[in-house]
């Protein structure tokens, strides 16, 4: 005599191996992801590291802006001084001694992973030292003074508008019926059609 149930096995004798999940290796995140995590973690290290030891919870944009310049000392763009006889060439004869700054754009992205590596960690977006005024107005200031440097104008990308759409209106009181055709009532001609 079988029991209603012989077909299955006991899962508390452990003879049913359950359910046979086939496991995919964890995703590899995305460049920016990687990138924004390394940054991340420099940030919180250099807040460590700050005499005294700095909480994440009490940095402010001031903060921000002494870590940024911190960063400077590992740039690679070359940003003349204003007493530097090659201040505003894009492309200086001979090297000269100006110091290696880190270039505003670098800067900028790094601001803009931070600010969401903030907010990804718990952070506020309202207490967001990343996003604080004096941040943006450093960075403002830092992009003009490397143009004025460098010769480089940085130009905002200008948008690109659609097409603009002329739409003609036409009056069927005026249309042409002179020539006794009834399909041509109410269809303009040509040189009302088209716009002056």
């Amino acid at each position: 005599m079988e029991s209603a149930d012989s077909g299955r096995s006991d899962p508390v004798k452990g003879d049913d191996p359950g359910p046979s999940f086939v496991s995919s290796p964890p995703a590899t995140p995305s460049r920016y992801e990687s990138q924004k995590r390394r940054d991340w973690n420099t940030f919180l290290q250099y807040l460590k590291n700050h005499k005294p030891p700095l909480a994440l919870s009490r940095c402010s944009g001031a903060h921000v802006i002494e870590f940024l310049k911190y960063l400077d000392q590992f740039g690679k763009t070359k940003v003349h001084v204003a007493a530097c006889p090659y201040f505003g060439h894009q492309q200086p004869p001979s090297p000269c001694s100006c110091p290696l700054k880190q270039a505003w754009g670098s800067l900028d992205a790094l601001i803009g992973r931070l600010r969401a590596a903030y907010e990804e960690n718990g952070g506020r977006p309202d207490s967001n030292p990343f996003a604080a005024r004096a941040v943006r107005i450093y960075l403002r200031e830092v992009r003009e003074s490397q143009a004025k440097a460098r010769g480089i104008p940085y130009e905002k990308k200008k948008r690109k508008r659609p097409p603009t759409v002329t739409t003609v209106r036409v009056d069927v009181a005026s249309s042409r019926q002179s020539d006794g055709d009834p399909c041509n009532v109410g269809a303009p001609s040509v040189a009302e059609a088209v716009p002056p």
